[in-house]
């Protein structure tokens, strides 16, 4: 049996083998609410075999969302569609995740096929930014956010509680919170982002604040009996990566003592200068690094997504779930492409029963006819 396809339990929450699928924004939204094709595309990844897939980065608050096509979970409405997609994900036999997240001064953008930048100031699909600090991140994310007060940040704070009530409503059983990649909460943390005098600035601990108040809101209304995850920027490769690394440590055990259950690692992406090393596998080492120093399980997203990479990261303990990503899109039954690469007897066991028995029986003749 191979490491990357036995079963993995957190909490009262067991997924059949160890490849997840992340949080991959589709844009494609309408006021925050998902359409018939979020409902197609999450159906299509859970039925491939995965088992956790995490539905994509959605706004806590309006404001929050990174473009106008973002998911939403800011209002009661949104609950019945996505309700229909943890469904679905459950139906086809995986466990049904979403990532809650306000993006911050990288909101108010662009899809990516639309330019992938900030919406211009006298376009109306736009809207005010905020940030700990009026620091504009850069490049084409350049406009100026405002800088948050104190009760701008409470207000954020509970937003997320709520959302987090509304994914328990929608039977979601794993709840990731976003706290990476730049958005609002990688700000807090980040030196790049960041310059607050008061209580949620200054050293790490001031930094860190936001993040704990928030996971500390957000624990008091997600059930223990399910997993409270979190994706966070560990690092930046901006230079400065072994302080980042021990501030990122203590903060995270934080976290665990907060009663957070899981880590999904990741790069602040604070800085349009980070000089990001990309490569297969290049993040295992550090997530091996979290998974001992703080004592979580952990897993990562970024080129994870070869076979022998995948195997070796769980069969050396290097991290307890791999997540890919962009390989799942090509081809949503990618675990039964990885099973076969590494040699299982029966490889269509990962996937859906329906799908095994045809396989099975009839995958070998290919002009041979289905009755």
């Amino acid at each position: 049996m191979s490491s990357l396809f036995t079963p993995f339990t957190l909490k009262d929450v067991t997924l059949r083998n160890r490849v997840a699928v992340p949080p991959m924004c589709q844009y494609s939204a309408i006021d925050g609410a998902v359409t018939d094709w979020h409902l197609a595309h999450y159906t299509s990844l859970a039925r491939g075999g995965a088992g956790l897939v995490i539905v994509e980065a959605t706004g806590v608050l309006p404001e929050g969302r990174i473009t106008p096509g973002c998911t939403g979970l800011w209002d009661d409405a949104h609950i019945e569609g996505l309700a229909k997609i943890a469904a679905a994900i459950k139906a086809a036999g995986a466990v049904p995740g979403i990532q809650i997240g306000h993006a911050g001064r990288k909101a108010s953008a662009n899809r990516p096929w639309e330019g992938d930048d900030h919406i211009a100031a006298d376009d109306p699909r736009g809207w005010e930014t905020v940030s700990p600090s009026a620091i504009a991140f850069g490049g084409g994310l350049g406009k100026m956010p405002r800088a948050m007060t104190v009760e701008d940040i409470a207000h954020v704070r509970d937003a997320f509680a709520a959302a987090a009530r509304r994914a328990l409503a929608a039977g979601f059983e794993w709840l990731e919170l976003h706290f990476a990649h730049g958005y609002l909460a990688q700000s807090f943390f980040s030196v790049h982002a960041n310059q607050r005098t008061d209580g949620y600035g200054g050293d790490a601990k001031g930094r860190g604040r936001f993040l704990l108040e928030t996971l500390g809101a957000v624990r008091a209304v997600w059930p223990e009996r399910l997993p409270l995850t979190a994706r966070f920027g560990v690092l930046e490769y901006d230079g400065r990566d072994e302080e980042t690394l021990g501030e990122s440590v203590a903060l995270v055990s934080q976290m665990r003592e907060g009663g957070l259950d899981f880590l999904n690692v990741s790069v602040g992406f604070s800085t349009p200068d980070a000089k990001i090393p990309w490569g297969p596998a290049f993040l295992a080492p550090i997530a091996e690094r979290m998974r001992r120093e703080t004592g979580l399980p952990v897993a990562t997203a970024w080129g994870m997504d070869a076979a022998k990479d995948a195997e070796h990261a769980i069969a050396a303990r290097q991290m307890d779930l791999v997540m890919i990503g962009r390989a799942m899109l090509a081809n949503p039954h990618y675990p039964f492409a990885l099973a076969q690469e590494l040699g299982m007897d029966n490889p269509w066991s990962v996937l859906p029963a329906p799908y095994a028995h045809w396989l099975s029986r009839y995958g070998g003749a290919a002009n041979r006819s289905a009755d």
